[in-house]
């Protein structure tokens, strides 16, 4: 495949049609030609010498081969996205691109107020925020910086330990008002519960400490930490927030308080090479600076 392994434009139509399964989708998706797309993946397959795709029912179907070149493109495109990410910055000022990677509630419940206010002291930087509860990889540039709820454990990081932030039960004060808040954890079992439908990593760490919630039976399940948020705001039951988004919220209220040691061990981290660089020196302490005072709210109560 020589005479294509330095072409990212034919790898970046490969990953589309993978992932879309049909030409005309990844060009959309692209903004290119559909026979654009197909030359693309015609020029693959003869450097291959064998089918990517083949057609079925449900659209293009990714062969064995296509399937073992896959990772390799996804690399492709981290590497693609990180150069330019570099090529946009400044040697000597913040402005460019940073690429932050943090969980679905720190994306839309926290981090929003602390990259404003970044983005207002330096206004030529442009922030992408990849907001997912799996981790993407510091170490092939998926991401520049990211918030983690567990300890990093990657060579060759720059990490800033934020401390633990508190999660607690919290119920919308119409649920109680109907359903008189539990006494105990015991108690819980009479109320409607919101919680995980998969237990996520970081979950699993925290709740080893609370083995009386192993068998908890929850009438409402939701991999997504926001639809649960969503449920208790709802008046739905009650259910597992971070305690400082709880607090700021004047319906909600704390449910056994006192009788919940869960925590989530916070990070902000990069990778070392980054380190010099103005627009992710900036973005890193200003996450720091954000979340220290974000989990100050919960010490504070």
């Amino acid at each position: 495949m020589s005479d294509t392994t330095g072409n990212w434009d034919l790898y970046r139509s490969f990953l589309a049609v993978h992932k879309e399964g049909s030409l005309s989708a990844a060009a959309r998706s692209l903004g290119l030609t559909q026979p654009t797309v197909g030359r693309h993946i015609d020029q693959l397959e003869r450097s291959a010498g064998t089918p990517l795709f083949i057609r079925s029912s449900q659209g293009l179907l990714a062969t064995e081969t296509a399937r073992s070149m896959l990772p390799y493109a996804e690399s492709m495109r981290s590497a693609a996205a990180a150069l330019l990410r570099t090529a946009s910055s400044s040697n000597s000022s913040p402005e460019g691109r940073v690429r932050i990677s943090c969980s679905e509630v720190m994306a839309v419940e926290v981090l929003p107020s602390i990259l404003a206010n970044l983005q207002t002291r330096y206004p030529k930087l442009v922030v992408e925020l990849s907001s997912s509860d799996a981790l993407e990889d510091l170490g092939r540039q998926e991401a520049d910086i990211a918030v983690r709820l567990v300890k990093p454990v990657q060579a060759a990081l720059v990490s800033k330990k934020i401390g633990a932030i508190p999660l607690g039960f919290f119920a919308h004060r119409r649920y109680l008002d109907a359903c008189p808040a539990p006494r105990n954890l015991a108690e819980l079992q009479d109320h409607r519960l919101i919680g995980f439908d998969r237990f996520l990593t970081y979950v699993r760490t925290a709740l080893k400490d609370v083995p009386a919630l192993d068998n908890i039976d929850f009438a409402f399940r939701s991999d997504s930490n926001l639809a649960q948020l969503a449920m208790i705001r709802a008046a739905g039951g009650i259910g597992i927030c971070q305690v400082p988004i709880g607090l700021r919220a004047p319906d909600l209220l704390e449910v056994l308080p006192d009788q919940f040691p869960l925590a989530l061990e916070t990070y902000v981290v990069m990778h070392e090479n980054l380190k010099t660089s103005p627009r992710c020196r900036v973005t890193f302490d200003a996450l720091v600076e954000g979340l220290i005072a974000y989990r100050a709210i919960a010490l504070d109560r």
